[in-house]
């Protein structure tokens, strides 16, 4: 048996192109002559649908295009994933359903059973869990069809995490006693950099546990928040990586059953995992797809000579064309002449557009509407927070004018600490950095350098500073970045409490001052716009805290 597994790039709700790209795909393994091609998770509507799923005339559309589909399925059988109608008047009105068509039509729908709902996860808000195991056959073979969430069951992962608390035994384990000849998991697995070695160990057990192949297809690009990596996998029934299909990238591969079951496994297109190099092309193909998918083509970002904004350049001018990033130094008499130097030069080494404006008149306006309020009062954060705002109001109004698209340039730490002004550099409409430590910005500055200068190594040898106020450096306010991120992850990143992190050799009194900030500026990243998801917990829908709460 030939099978041909094609890893796409889905727009969410936009049924007509995928359909295209689907059919395609289908004449295209007609060409190489496969018996199967197997397609991502959801891969009529795109993942995530969310409360698209609500509206009667969407799953209707979706359940058309499948029909439509089944009909061209004359001599090749194919296998997508679709939302699919209940039938039954109790539980949920939808499935999250696999179809297997051939001969022209739809010959057996098999529903996902373990509904993730946790994290970015929502998916019992939706769809009714399966109950009933089926096998598919086809040209002799029988075929196990899975949808994503099986193999992380078989591994032993918390099944907290899923909302079918009581079953005893994974889909597979239901479906392995039909004698499947092999498995066939379709996925719609967003990226994080941590788990990406994980994934693969997950395939890499259950093909080993149960003794044939695994063919798994994952869903490649990016959808607003969410980032998905592609690395579709075959792994031979002895437990071996038999190929890796590419990261970040849409692809198409076929594959003779015979050849995984006989030949010795090559991982004959392993890209390198290192995970600078991952959470770089992760957020390239997020920022690309997110201009792309909302029909948006020029960027606009504050050029500050700061490592954030210089990271967020390089990026935008990788991600979109060095034509269409237009970037704005708006200098003041806190700022330094060599943040000037940096910004000038960096956009000369991108050749991307670069507009000087000063705000120190537009300051010294402010304080003196202001003078008879701020009367006797002295200086502190505010005059620091009315620079961010007055640079935050040019740059959406050059924004406004141009029809430029604003990218935010914070990052976790700052947005975790408050250490971030609403209404001023945390406008834009889509947050870059907003899932990476500042030491994971060095790191990525450091990559992005590896060959070449293209960041001034001042920028990334100097320290971090606002520079809204005389002679200023980020650690007045917080303590070095090595130990903050540090403390950060922990909390944030693995829930972890004030007595277990200071277990670890931090500052107790430290750890509780870093977790009030992080738990008194919720209100703040309420209002933040959404951070490129790059981790397992980053802020924003996958991670929901009260915004008034005694923590």
């Amino acid at each position: 048996m030939i099978i041909a597994l094609a890893q796409i790039n889905l727009h969410v709700g936009n049924i007509s192109e995928n359909m295209t790209k689907i059919v395609l795909c289908i004449k295209k393994a007609q060409q190489y002559k496969a018996d199967l091609v197997v397609f991502p998770e959801l891969s009529i509507c795109g993942y995530p649908p969310l409360d698209m799923l609500d509206y009667r005339d969407f799953t209707s559309k979706c359940t058309d295009a499948v029909e439509n589909i089944a009909r061209i399925c004359t001599d090749i059988a194919v296998i997508i994933g679709s939302p699919s109608l209940n039938p039954n008047k109790q539980g949920k009105s939808l499935y999250n359903s696999a179809y297997f068509l051939f001969a022209g039509k739809i010959q057996s729908i098999h529903h996902k059973t373990l509904l993730p709902d946790y994290d970015v996860f929502d998916e019992y808000r939706y769809f009714e869990p399966n109950n009933h195991f089926t096998i598919a056959e086809h040209n002799g073979k029988r075929i196990a069809i899975t949808i994503c969430e099986d193999l992380w069951f078989d591994q032993k992962f918390d099944n907290s995490f899923y909302n079918n608390r009581l079953y005893s035994a994974s889909p597979m384990e239901k479906l392995i006693n039909q004698n499947p000849d092999f498995i066939v998991n379709i996925a719609a697995s967003p990226f994080s950099w941590s788990k990406v070695q994980q994934k693969k160990e997950i395939f890499i057990n259950t093909a080993k546990k149960h003794g044939i192949p695994v063919f798994m297809v994952n869903q490649v690009g990016a959808n607003t928040d969410l980032i998905f990596e592609g690395g579709s996998l075959v792994i031979n029934h002895k437990g071996e990586l038999f190929d890796r299909i590419s990261w970040f990238e849409e692809d198409f591969q076929i594959y003779e059953l015979q050849e995984v079951l006989h030949s010795p496994a090559h991982g004959k297109k392993q890209v390198p995992t290192e995970s600078i190099q991952m959470i770089y092309r992760a957020l390239v193909m997020g920022i690309k797809d997110f201009f792309a998918k909302s029909g948006f083509q020029k960027a606009l970002l504050g050029l500050s000579g700061g490592i954030d904004s210089s990271v967020v350049a390089v990026l935008a001018a990788e991600a979109l064309g060095h034509e269409n990033v237009y970037s704005v130094y708006m200098p003041s008499r806190f700022s330094s002449e060599l943040s000037r130097e940096a910004a000038c030069k960096l956009a000369g080494t991108l050749n991307i557009s670069f507009q000087e404006t000063g705000i120190d008149n537009i300051m010294d306006s402010f304080q003196e509407s202001l003078k008879p309020v701020f009367e006797d009062i002295p200086e502190d954060t505010t005059e620091e927070n009315i620079q961010a705002r007055i640079r935050g109001t040019l740059l959406m109004a050059i924004s406004n004018k141009l029809g430029l698209i604003m990218l935010n340039t914070s990052n976790k730490s700052e947005a975790a600490v408050g250490y971030t002004t609403l209404y001023g550099d945390m406008n834009g409409a889509l947050s870059v950095l907003g899932d990476l430590y500042k030491t994971q910005i060095y790191d990525l500055a450091r990559y992005i350098n590896l060959h070449k200068e293209i960041i001034p190594e001042d920028v990334i040898s100097r320290p971090p500073s606002a520079e809204l106020k005389k002679d200023q450096k980020d650690t007045d306010s917080l303590p070095d970045y090595d130990v903050l991120d540090k403390i950060l992850f922990q909390y944030i990143d693995q829930h972890k409490d004030i007595s277990s992190i200071a277990e670890e050799g931090f500052d107790k009194n430290l750890v509780e001052k870093i977790v009030h900030m992080v738990n008194s500026t919720e209100y703040k990243r309420y209002q933040s716009p959404p951070p490129l998801r790059i981790s397992s917990k980053a802020f924003g829908r996958g991670r929901r805290m009260p915004l008034v709460a005694k923590f």
